[in-house]
């Protein structure tokens, strides 16, 4: 049997502590109306006066070096603020992606003068970027993307189109993965490059792409030859798959794939506790032993990512359980209330439940199917 070792994480006084302070300006910040808790907010609630907020707390970039913004802070302190704006339901997507994924990217690829550039902007909560993978033909199966650049004086012109691309409309800059020579059909991967386009130059065009509840968050973008200039070239040319690759372990592994229905899972716990419902409360409850341990398999990986290991496996496994869980949060919640159909009247549960319904099928397909994932671990469990 293949037996999986995950670090074992315990906080410390000081982590708590800064716990209790994010714990406190959240409860303020909903307190003072400043924004109201809802599911998946991490994927579909921006409010970059919010962003701002964190950003002026040095709490966007938070591990990063300071001389790029950051504050030098710990993986898991960074993971303690990042459950805690989950669990408070923060509208936290506007720089979501940037903080999560492109700072990383550019920290370990990037050059002087894109860290110098993007960064600070970054942690100021005042540059916000999306990501460029999907294709209308390319989802799962990234390696068949068609979206080309062709060198150009001084750059590259970019032609084609991304799908799915989160929070397009109100970034300023996307991560585009395109190929950059033929597609090689021994190596599908070889050939590819990371661009970062400037989304508000001329042959841009972004297209909203509603969900079941009318809210905009998903898009698609249209590249019709956008210069982009070689100083925004992401690591080497031709790299693209490695480097996008290594950008998934952050996109997988973290909280958000556990908590988008938390907000609804402890909202319906607090009534059922209030009407003294005990048999709804043990159905609920029985949910917190996979949570638990779903949760500590996360925490395990931010260490890991702490010290620069490779968790491309065991963050599949992350997504893969984290994102069930969050489904079976929705389901649950509806055998529960089906018994109280007057909890409904409750405006705050209505909404959250209808969030974690609507989003729902969302859950497993963003960042890697269950079926993609499922492959990873197997090839991962066979390598053990």
């Amino acid at each position: 049997m293949v037996k999986l070792e995950v670090p074992t994480v315990q906080f410390t006084s000081d982590q708590q502590s800064f716990r209790n302070e994010v714990r406190a300006f959240l409860r303020e910040e909903i307190q003072s109306g400043h924004f109201t808790p809802a599911c998946d907010s991490w994927l579909s609630g921006e409010s970059p006066t919010f962003s701002k907020k964190l950003g002026d707390k040095g709490w966007i970039g938070m591990t990063w070096p300071r001389s790029y913004g950051g504050s030098e802070k710990s993986a898991i302190e960074r993971y303690i603020l990042t459950e805690e704006l989950l669990v408070a339901g923060a509208p936290v997507a506007a720089h979501w992606f940037a903080d999560r994924q492109t700072g990383p990217l550019l920290l370990k690829y990037g050059t002087e003068n894109q860290k110098k550039t993007f960064l600070p902007q970054i942690t100021k909560g005042e540059c916000f970027f999306a990501i460029g993978l999907s294709e209308p033909n390319a989802g799962s199966d990234l390696a068949a993307i068609k979206t080309r650049a062709v060198r150009t004086d001084g750059g590259w012109l970019l032609n084609g189109s991304k799908i799915w691309s989160s929070g397009a409309h109100i970034a300023h800059y996307m991560v585009v993965l395109c190929r950059t020579s033929p597609q090689n059909e021994e190596n599908r991967h070889d050939g590819m490059s990371q661009l970062m386009v400037d989304l508000h130059v001329n042959g841009v065009t972004i297209r909203p792409i509603t969900f079941l509840t009318g809210a905009h968050h998903f898009n698609e973008v249209f590249f019709e030859n956008v210069f982009v200039p070689d100083e925004h070239v992401v690591g080497q040319v031709g790299n693209g798959w490695k480097q996008g690759m290594a950008e998934l372990a952050y996109e997988r592994s973290g909280p958000e794939r556990i908590l988008s229905t938390y907000p609804l899972f402890s909202m319906v716990i607090e009534e059922l506790k209030r009407i003294n419902d005990r048999d709804g409360l043990t159905e609920m409850l029985s949910l917190l032993p996979e949570l638990w341990s779903i949760r500590n398999l996360s925490i395990g990986v931010a260490k890991y990512l702490d010290e620069g290991k490779d968790v491309s496996f065991i963050a599949s496994l992350v997504k893969d359980r984290g994102t069930t869980f969050e489904t079976k949060v929705a389901e649950t919640v509806r055998l529960v209330l089906s018994k109280h159909p007057e909890l409904f009247n409750s405006k705050s549960i209505d909404e959250l439940y209808t969030q974690s319904i609507l989003h729902g099928p969302g859950f497993t397909l963003r960042g890697g199917t269950t079926e993609i994932l499922r492959g990873i671990i197997a090839k991962g469990v066979v390598s053990q």
